[in-house]
């Protein structure tokens, strides 16, 4: 067995010499070898020598030695050498891809190599090339359909193979850069965070301020990939990432020979043909290529996600089991447990004032401002010195602790609002932090104004693992229906998005890995798993692969229970789609929706435009079907957003996998029928396709006027092929 003895501080400074430390590797052996009998015995034993910082050693003992060596007065401490869980990305173990480090026979990334070559671009704010998750250690050349180039400014390699800017559009916007912008490298830490947590290398000891340490990856750890940056900022802090520059770097894309594009931006929901991101996208299926999407940050509204074309595969965020906790603790002996990643802490129970921001505003501030600590609005006499309340709404919750310290505070509770329900982030605060839910935020809020002299404490954080429930959705994620097209049901799938570590530019003081939370963080996991699926079923179209993830996808969470919103109500496919990505399930989906670049011009004839409008997106003579109806477009989902009398939908799947026979199994929504035709298909081969139809019909007076939510599956003992059933019946 091997333990480490751990004997405290060095003597010899933050700059020690080689003399030094070679002394202190002498004082372990001597040390020891008095206890053993003999240095010789100690060298032998001693495999590490901590000579820095550390003063220590890392021995082969047995459990009598360690226990009677323990006794030593010189030693602080002797404990069992374990193995620690890697947690960084968490989200992958979470996914099932590894179990603590180690990669199970079943694992997709086993079976698809780590999407070896498979070539992943990214449209964001840029790179870092010189992260370490952009190292080309162990890589073979560069796959020799690469056509793409570096611009100035990035040094590329056979891992990072690809680094554009796209400006123009940017500038035409009335936006504003110093000709040593004109790069691809990552001034704001965006791009390289989703680039990373798409297709980023292993990178061991990835932490943020210690917290979360582990070996950073992403999906696709041996992919390769390119940046296409397309955001800019501005001087008045917006920036923003132009529709001409988003269809010049798509157009880019597509030429330089990607086989995945991450996208984790977006608008409001528009027409299809007046959405930059829309209209590339398009392009890109076309030629094969999987466009992933972020869902938006807009939620909990309904009506709120974007990225609405049914081409594109459109990314809600939720969350994983790890959180990064600390405690606050009030006066009135109540314990709150929030979240944070704030490099820092007060001094461990100290307690200080307490102060709500709404009785800390400025002459010249509304309370309401004040309360959610806009900037201009508190009154650094009320709040120095004390621990700040702030309600979280309108502007950054980081922001708003930066409003704190400017006002004087030692610390910020962030407090969630009634809309935010139990999502908390562990973010990167500038002061010692603690953010909470809303039912604890309305108790700190009531101790506040049962006192006269509220006080408080908090703790640093630590890292908490194999938490309950998750995942479940978090409060910021958009949601459904889809506003452009309510027949196909927006977002498709959810993935973790909240508190990812991957890698970050240091361009503004960050530290090289940083934790981030949005469906931008969510959009690249997916992205990651698009690319395995690509390097293990290289023929597969893009609406094969969408199929497989979501079809595969969960809608339970690790308590075994239907997955919850942030408010701990159940979630609906709103706003998790077709439910939570489960990557292994998804390389052996069993049966598929697929769908021609021909269905998704039916699809815009039966949306409305003429043939005309559509052939340029043909690039060819098209005509429109006389019978083609939104309800039939070959989507995973089923969705009828005005349900009247009985209506049928016509879907097909193709086998993807061995013979067999399958047979339906409805879970019908509240108050609907729902019956399918036929109710078994006999698949004799891989690539045959068969046809069925669902009928739906509401029980008569007194259905639910808002939406319901069902599902069908097709099961043959081995797969069992999913897809909601979401219906809005109408009684007139």
């Amino acid at each position: 067995m091997s333990y480490i003895v751990y004997l405290g501080a060095h003597t010899h400074g933050l700059k020690p010499t080689e003399l030094d430390t070679e002394r202190v590797k002498n004082s372990h052996y001597d040390l020891l070898g008095s206890f053993l009998g003999s240095k010789v015995k100690a060298q032998d034993s001693i495999f590490y020598s901590y000579t820095r910082n550390i003063n220590g050693f890392a021995a082969v003992l047995d459990e009598k030695e360690a226990l009677e060596f323990g006794k030593n007065p010189n030693v602080l401490s002797v404990f069992l050498n374990l193995p620690r869980k890697l947690h960084t990305t968490r989200s992958w173990n979470f996914l099932g891809l590894e179990n603590n480090g180690v990669v199970p026979p079943y694992s997709i990334w086993k079976a698809a190599r780590f999407g070896e070559d498979t070539i992943i671009g990214n449209l964001d704010s840029g790179v870092w090339p010189e992260s370490k998750s952009f190292s080309d250690e162990g890589m073979g050349p560069v796959p020799s359909k690469w056509r793409g180039v570096c611009d100035k400014g990035v040094r590329c390699n056979r891992k990072l193979i690809g680094a554009r800017y796209f400006n123009k559009g940017f500038i035409a916007g009335g936006g504003k850069l110093n000709a040593s912008s004109y790069t691809p490298r990552d001034e704001d830490g965006h791009g390289t965070h989703t680039l990373s947590t798409a297709g980023g290398s292993f990178v061991p000891g990835a932490s943020v301020f210690g917290f979360g340490n582990g070996t950073a990856k992403g999906g696709s750890p041996k992919a390769r990939v390119a940046a296409y940056k397309v955001c800019w900022p501005r001087s008045d802090g917006e920036g923003g990432c132009y529709d001409a520059d988003i269809l010049a770097a798509i157009d880019a894309a597509i030429h330089d020979g990607v086989d995945v594009l991450s996208v984790s931006l977006g608008g409001a929901p528009n027409d299809y043909f007046q959405d930059g991101i829309s209209i590339g996208s398009f392009h890109a299926v076309k030629k094969g290529i999987t466009v992933v999407c972020s869902a938006g940050n807009e939620g909990p509204g309904a009506g709120s996600v974007s990225n609405v074309s049914p081409w594109i595969f459109t990314v809600g965020a939720s969350t994983i089991d790890r959180d990064f906790i600390n405690f606050v603790s009030l006066g009135n002996q109540k314990k709150i447990k929030g979240e944070s990643l704030s490099d820092g802490g007060l001094p461990s129970n100290k307690v200080y004032p307490l102060i709500s921001a709404e009785d800390a505003n400025a002459a010249n501030a509304s309370s309401g401002d004040a309360m959610l600590c806009k900037p201009g609005s508190l009154d650094p006499k009320k709040v120095m010195g004390k621990i700040l309340v702030c309600l979280r709404g309108d502007t950054a919750r980081v922001d708003k602790g930066l409003q704190a310290v400017r006002a004087g505070a030692v610390a910020m509770i962030l407090a969630n609002d009634g809309s935010s329900g139990n999502e908390i982030i562990a973010d990167r605060h500038v002061l010692p932090a603690s953010h909470i839910n809303f039912t604890d935020g309305e108790a700190v809020f009531a101790y506040i104004k049962s006192t006269k002299s509220p006080t408080a404490s908090m703790t640093r954080p630590i890292t908490e693992l194999g938490t309950k429930p998750a995942p479940f959705m978090a409060a910021f994620s958009s949601q459904g229906p889809n506003t452009i097209t309510p027949e196909i049901l927006k977002p498709d799938i959810t993935a973790p998005g909240v508190s990812i570590i991957a890698a970050y530019s240091p361009a503004q003081g960050e530290a090289p890995y940083a934790s981030d939370s949005g469906t931008s963080m969510s959009c690249p996991h997916v992205s990651g798993i698009v690319g395995l699926l690509k390097t293990l079923h290289p023929d597969w179209s893009p609406a094969a692969i969408k199929s497989a993830i979501m079809t595969t996808a969960e809608t339970r969470d690790n308590n075994m229970e239907a997955m919850l919103s942030s408010s701990f109500t159940k979630a609906t496919p709103f706003s998790y789609g077709a439910g939570h990505v489960t990557p292994n399930s998804a390389m052996d989906p069993g049966l598929v929706y697929d769908s021609t670049v021909n269905d998704y011009l039916n699809f815009l004839c039966a949306y409305g435009y003429n043939e005309s409008q559509i052939q340029l997106f043909a690039e060819g003579p098209y005509t429109c079907p006389k019978a083609v109806t939104l309800k039939d477009f070959n989507y995973p989902t089923i969705t009828i957003p005005n349900l009247k009398g009985t209506v049928t939908v016509a879907r097909t799947v193709t086998n993807v996998g061995s013979p067999g026979v399958y047979t339906a199994r409805v879970t019908a929504p509240t108050g609907i029928s729902v019956w399918v035709k036929p109710t078994r298909l006999v698949f004799a081969k891989t690539g045959e396709v068969q046809k069925f139809e669902v009928f739906l019909k509401a029980n008569g007076v007194g259905v639910a006027k808002d939406y319901v939510f069902g599902e069908l599956l097709w099961e043959d003992g081995k797969h069992s092929v999913r897809s909601p059933i979401v219906v809005k019946a109408n009684e007139k």
